[in-house]
């Protein structure tokens, strides 16, 4: 009977010192990881994910001339309204160019990002995703487009729960393993 008690003992403190843990590193990782500060590149990634201002955002350093070309990922369905107005957004300045990564995840748009680098001859590019996705897309661009990367998050404040931030952390974490396993070389 100890052994029950003592393994009831051990998932309870289990149950506390995981989610802790989870949360701390999370947060030390993913909410305050590392920004780039934003300099002139060739193009401006413009990652999937929630419409937080991010496309505009894009466009707003585009338009500043951090860039002449934006690539706005689109993994949304064909009636999108933000994506809609945000592909129009063209200008002589600006060229947006809107494309569907192949698979649709971080690892598809950096691959369709290194095939445009190799085509345009580009080096240097700007990626903006929420900030806590900003460490596992560096990773992801590491292993799948060659040139530099200048990593920026949304600016914006994410008003979360502790079990919202919880599960985007844990996500995160398996994003991540994910992209360690899956890697890039196979898709290039």
């Amino acid at each position: 009977m100890k052994w029950i008690r003592r393994l009831l003992i051990a998932m309870c403190v289990g149950l506390v010192v995981l989610p802790v843990a989870l949360g701390v590193s999370g947060y030390l990782l993913f909410t305050k990881g590392d920004m780039d500060p934003v300099t002139r590149a060739d193009a401006i990634v413009v990652l999937g994910g929630e419409h937080d201002g991010r496309e505009a955002y894009g466009l707003d350093l585009a338009a500043q001339g951090y860039a002449d070309t934006v690539l706005l990922s689109n993994p949304y369905w064909s009636g999108d309204k933000v994506m809609k107005k945000a592909c129009a957004a063209s200008t002589p300045e600006v060229e947006v160019v809107c494309f569907k990564p192949q698979p649709g995840t971080t690892r598809g748009e950096a691959i369709f990002t290194q095939q445009m680098a190799e085509r345009f001859e580009w080096d240097h590019v700007i990626v903006i995703s929420w900030r806590y996705h900003l460490l596992r897309a560096r990773f992801v661009f590491s292993e799948c487009f060659t040139g530099k990367v200048t990593m920026t998050g949304v600016p914006r404040a994410y008003d979360f729960s502790l079990a919202k931030w919880e599960s985007v952390y844990a996500y995160q974490v398996v994003g991540f393993v994910k992209a360690a396993v899956v890697g890039c070389d196979r898709f290039l």
